[in-house]
């Protein structure tokens, strides 16, 4: 488990290269909802257009990093944090995207000057590449959310949170292979703040893992299928996001894509499908809160093309 100490010597150590990304408080009404209070967490305006620099940096500075660099499998931003990352800290990077990254995440990727390559039509095959390089060439390979030190970067989110907006009770995040859901509620784990997760239909990694008691493949679809579709929960993060997150939620492409749509046309947020995916919860009411509830919601990246 993940313990709250631990995320705080995190953040000491990978403040000086992060953002603290702010927070808005918006009204439900704007968006044609019953009046109640929303924070939003506008991680995507963090390095790189998504919260996984926290992990990114936490990776390369908690470990030794040989001659041969870093290399790491991604549906996108991952891969983009860490070849920002190595950038920054004069380390060779090595990225495999799958086919299906976006064009502005692999963007990102060649802007930051890493060596990358597009292979195969999800993220299990590029993994494996970068498996079979990191073996061969005695890299360090770079886990986009399977990884302590990943789950723990991605916890300073939860750190900043509690300090930014104190009132809320009930935290949303969306769900790919974990590491973002495992980080925050490792953060908020003795607190009375509740964490729920929310992952599209069509890639239910969690939902699947919890209805069988372990990690387990589900489909990798879904207009998200670039950040939220890995294939399966990640093993390492599977009890920490059984125990401490109080349920996940599905929602629909539809619901996905009309987040998307909202949070531009109301509070002209730019964010890509996974980044408006734990908003669709709320948008679509599959998440109503009660009335003394306070309820944040995790707004996890914005590299898309619009």
């Amino acid at each position: 488990m993940i313990q709250r100490s631990q995320i705080q010597e995190t953040y000491k150590t990978i403040a000086p290269h992060i953002r603290e990304t702010p927070v808005v408080r918006l009204n439900a009404a704007d968006f044609g909802l019953d009046p109640f209070p929303i924070v939003l967490k506008l991680e995507f305006l963090q390095h790189g257009g998504s919260f996984k620099a926290r992990g990114a940096f936490t990776n390369l500075l908690s470990k030794r990093i040989p001659p041969a660099g870093v290399v790491a499998a991604s549906g996108g931003n991952h891969g983009a944090a860490v070849a920002l990352a190595a950038k920054k800290l004069g380390v060779r990077a090595k990225i495999f995207v799958p086919e299906v990254s976006s064009a502005a995440k692999v963007a990102r990727i060649r802007d930051a000057g890493a060596d990358l390559v597009i292979i195969g039509e999800h993220y299990g095959i590029a993994f494996e590449e970068s498996e079979k390089y990191r073996a061969q060439s005695g890299a360090l390979g770079v886990h986009a959310f399977d990884d302590d030190d990943t789950m723990r970067g991605q916890g300073t989110i939860g750190l900043e949170l509690e300090r930014q907006a104190p009132e809320i009770t009930t935290v949303l995040a969306a769900v790919g292979g974990g590491g973002l859901i495992a980080g925050i509620a490792s953060w908020f784990a003795d607190s009375n703040v509740k964490v729920i997760g929310v992952e599209p239909e069509h890639a239910p990694t969690l939902t699947k893992a919890l209805e069988a008691g372990e990690p387990v493949d589900a489909e990798t679809g879904s207009v998200a299928k670039d950040s939220l579709a890995p294939k399966r929960i990640g093993a390492r993060v599977f009890p920490i996001v059984q125990k401490h997150v109080e349920r996940v939620l599905l929602v629909s492409d539809e619901e996905i894509v009309r987040s998307q749509e909202m949070l531009w046309s109301v509070a002209r947020l730019a964010v890509e499908p996974g980044g408006a995916t734990a908003f669709a919860a709320v948008l679509a009411k599959k998440y109503v809160p009660q009335p003394e509830e306070r309820i944040a919601v995790v707004l996890s990246g914005a590299n898309v093309t619009r």
